[in-house]
């Protein structure tokens, strides 16, 4: 059975912007999918990246197109500046490893809700009553937001460590079995023409 390890931010706009379009490539291709939350500000700085407000304004402003652009295309709501962006990230990614952990639920689900809360409905994910309520609409018990926290920062913190040496640089970022790797949700039309193996 063909698997897919899933490399990803919460707070990315373009992670908000892959929707549920990889559990359906996923689903076509009979694959498994490993969600991986990481520390994107962390992996910029290690892998030569930078900040998006570190930025030159020539790069914010392109970011800002494409973003709108990609929307677009999507057919999904995007907010170019949310109100709690950037936030901490970390413990809706606690709270995606614990749900991964306890199963039960929809994982792309928990995801999409998560980045759409910041992306298009000006939630602050790093709140615990935002993290409860994406657990509850994705089918997990909501109370994983406060559990297993110390496991969930020891394995955002092994996401990261495994993300630089498998060549990961931005978020999302796809690697398939034979480590063929994807970078951004523009790709996945790729990453699906390559598990039905015509790339």
């Amino acid at each position: 059975m063909p698997h897919i390890d899933y490399f990803f931010a919460t707070i990315s706009p373009f992670t908000y912007l892959t929707g549920t379009r990889l559990e359906a490539i996923a689903t076509r291709a009979g694959a498994t999918i490993t969600y991986k939350p990481l520390d994107i500000m962390s992996l910029f700085t290690r892998t030569g990246g930078t900040a998006p407000a570190d930025r030159h304004p020539s790069r914010q402003d392109y970011r800002l197109m494409e973003m709108r652009r990609q929307a677009a295309k999507a057919g999904m709501p995007i907010t170019l500046k949310p109100a709690f962006w950037p936030t901490n990230g970390a413990p809706a990614a606690y709270a995606i490893i614990a749900a991964q952990r306890a199963g039960g639920g929809d994982m792309g689900a928990l995801v999409s809700s998560i980045t759409r809360a910041c992306w298009a409905e000006e939630r602050n994910i790093a709140e615990d009553e935002v993290i409860r309520d994406c657990l509850s609409r994705a089918g997990f018990d909501p109370d994983l937001a406060d559990k297993g926290l110390m496991a969930g920062a020891e394995t955002y913190a092994t996401n990261l460590e495994e993300a630089v040496s498998r060549g990961v640089f931005g978020a999302p970022f796809y690697i398939t079995d034979g480590d063929e790797r994807f970078w951004g949700q523009d790709r996945l039309d790729d990453l699906d023409l390559h598990l039905q193996g015509n790339l």
